[in-house]
């Protein structure tokens, strides 16, 4: 019987969880449709992908794209598990290999007539000794500096329909 091959060194999942609710100016129907790995080339300074998989083009359920790597690292794999127009939820696997593992959860709800309550959660776990690396600097602070990029970015787009010319508020 053959035997599967084991990550080096994990016994038990290492994992990091942090969750944000940023607050939109837009309303969810205006929002949802931007967080799709197209279309965040919009809004989103800096932001590509290398290839989209998809029946729309878009994003949609079982979408998978990729991600060009980030210096020293490898490419990213991306897959949405969970689509849904009329709920406002997006959920999405990144698997980096001998990385992480990570999760992305979006939901959005109306605030007021012209708002958008965005909370983002994301779940990372560690592949091995890069991913530990990651996860130790993958704090909540990070995270809430990270969420706030994204708001302005989002909020920046939506009330120009441009992309936020400040190069220090790209985000990762």
């Amino acid at each position: 019987m053959k035997q599967l091959n084991k990550l080096e060194g994990i016994s038990k999942p290492r994992r990091i969880r942090h969750i944000f609710t940023q607050s939109i100016k837009g309303t969810p129907g205006q929002v949802f449709p931007l967080l799709c790995p197209v279309r965040e080339t919009d809004w989103i300074p800096g932001w590509t992908t290398d290839w989209v998989i998809s029946n729309s083009g878009l994003a949609e359920q079982n979408c998978v794209f990729q991600t060009p790597p980030r210096p020293g690292g490898t490419a990213s794999i991306w897959v949405i598990t969970h689509h849904d127009r009329e709920a406002y939820e997006v959920e999405m696997f990144k698997v980096t290999p001998g990385f992480t593992v990570g999760k992305l959860q979006i939901s959005l709800s109306a605030q007021g007539k012209t708002g958008t309550n965005a909370t983002i959660a994301y779940e990372f776990t560690s592949l091995g000794p890069l991913g530990d690396t990651y996860l130790e600097t993958y704090t909540a602070q990070w995270y809430e500096k990270f969420m706030k990029v994204w708001e302005r970015q989002m909020n920046h787009y939506l009330e120009t329909g441009e992309i936020i010319p400040d190069p220090d508020l790209q985000s990762g």
